[in-house]
């Protein structure tokens, strides 16, 4: 991939780009949703949650310049890859993208929309930030999202329902250490969700242990109703 510089100046180069120089720059918004199992059109729901986003930052300005930061969903009709660009459209945002390392899901970084991406990096890079931070914080984070998991699995079973796909601790864990290194690097980020029915047993409903461990505060999310 050629090297390009961001709007800082600072020179990026595919998952080379160094979180501490080139994300630190930007506030964060993180959306998170369901995928393209999402039977509602993208349009309408892309116009209510920038509606909403817009609404928070009137009340709640950013200090830093928006950056929409995406986790490698493949592009589809519908759900939350085809929800975000128009998101970024509405409201003019970048976008970065964060990905599993290829050792975790050799397929995630290889089949992510990349559509108006300007920077990118991997899940190791974005632990490492949170390691050099605070120790502690990955083990507590792994520990509540596997517990979350035997809890989710102890339902389904009694539901008659097969557990979990295994696939889905790595992806949780993309999702809140993500959420957790972005506001910790930045000072601050905004959260939105798609809908206001999250399903327990969907990633998105892990977004609960973020709160739980302190990792982002209720008051930098926003919610889908009013």
């Amino acid at each position: 991939m050629p090297s390009r510089r961001n709007a800082f100046g600072a020179r990026i180069c595919g998952v080379r780009a160094d979180p501490r120089e080139t994300l630190a720059h930007y506030h964060p918004v993180v959306i998170e949703g369901m995928g393209g199992y999402d039977p509602r059109d993208p349009t309408a729901v892309a116009a209510r949650v920038a509606s909403r986003l817009a609404d928070h930052w009137q009340a709640k300005p950013p200090t830093k310049p928006l950056l929409l930061i995406i986790q490698g969903d493949p592009l589809e009709p519908r759900g939350i890859s085809a929800i975000t660009p128009q998101i970024a459209a509405r409201l003019g945002l970048g976008r970065a993208l964060v990905c599993l390392d290829e050792s975790m899901a050799p397929y995630h970084a290889r089949d992510a929309d990349r559509d108006n991406v300007t920077l990118e990096y991997r899940y190791s890079q974005l632990v490492d930030v949170l390691q050099t931070a605070d120790a502690g914080i990955l083990p507590r984070l792994e520990t509540s999202v596997e517990t979350a998991i035997e809890e989710r699995n102890r339902r389904r079973r009694a539901m008659g329902k097969p557990p979990l796909k295994h696939w889905f601790r790595d992806f949780a864990l993309l999702q809140e250490v993500t959420k957790a290194a972005s506001r910790r690097l930045c000072g601050g980020i905004t959260v939105a969700h798609t809908a206001s029915d999250i399903s327990e047993f969907s990633v998105t409903s892990f977004y609960s242990i973020g709160l739980e461990l302190g990792l982002v505060e209720a008051s930098e999310l926003v919610s889908y109703e009013d």
